[in-house]
């Protein structure tokens, strides 16, 4: 018996049951080899547990493979929806600065006096620095600790340094405004309370309390200089 073709030469499918044996069989290895399918995950908790590993271990210690295990994601993953480690730590430091770290923004923006916010900011700090859930002190000041890469120390660096920057401005204008004495050295006092933060953030990390740190933040404060109108 001739096999049926097709009109171009080939040989038509054959509909008994010698073909239906064959397409399962076919079949049974088209399931044996899946192809791969990249695995779905919320992208924002992904991201949050990488800010806890860079937080807790940070940026030189927490390798690609640290980050997909705690990530629960593969490599291909990571990298298709973060780019490198690099660029998922830039975007991991931009979400600790808009959720943990934002309590200085916050109190520079809503208080009156640099005095003021300082108060704000270092008290609250021992509190940020010191809670459970997460470890312990500030992501932008310990995640370059030993590192090699200069980019990612620099840009840690700056906003240290935009944080002491944003100091000096507030004391300035209360300078201008009276509410600090004529001869208070702002550039001084703003890197003090720039020690102060970084200061509090190691000692936490060293297993410092809150209320040890709240003492820390009394004494620091006493220092600050206070125009014949300010007496309490």
């Amino acid at each position: 018996m001739h096999p049926m073709v097709n009109d171009d030469g080939t040989a038509k499918a054959s509909k008994g049951p010698e073909a239906a044996s064959v397409r399962a069989a076919g079949d049974g290895k088209a399931r044996a080899r899946p192809r791969g399918r990249p695995r779905s995950f919320d992208r924002e908790t992904a991201l949050e547990k990488a800010l806890l590993a860079f937080w807790e271990h940070g940026y030189e210690a927490t390798s690609v493979s640290d980050l997909t295990r705690v990530m629960d994601i593969g490599a291909p993953s990571l990298y298709a929806a973060f780019g490198d480690k690099r660029s998922l730590f830039e975007e991991v430091v931009r979400v600790y600065g808009a959720g943990h770290g934002s309590f200085t923004g916050r109190a520079l923006a809503e208080e009156p006096t640099a005095r003021a916010a300082v108060e704000r900011i270092l008290r609250e700090a021992a509190t940020a620095y010191t809670e459970p859930g997460h470890p312990h002190g500030c992501l932008v000041v310990h995640a370059a600790a030993n590192c090699s890469t200069p980019e990612v120390e620099q840009s840690l660096r700056d906003r240290r340094n935009a944080n002491i920057a944003a100091f000096e401005t507030r004391i300035r204008a209360d300078v201008a405004a009276g509410e600090l004495p004529p001869a208070t050295d702002a550039a001084a006092l703003a890197r003090h309370t720039g020690a102060m933060i970084q200061g509090m953030s190691q000692q936490a990390r060293d297993g410092a309390s809150r209320e040890e740190l709240e003492a820390v933040a009394e004494i620091a404060l006493s220092i600050w200089p206070r125009t014949r109108t300010h007496t309490g």
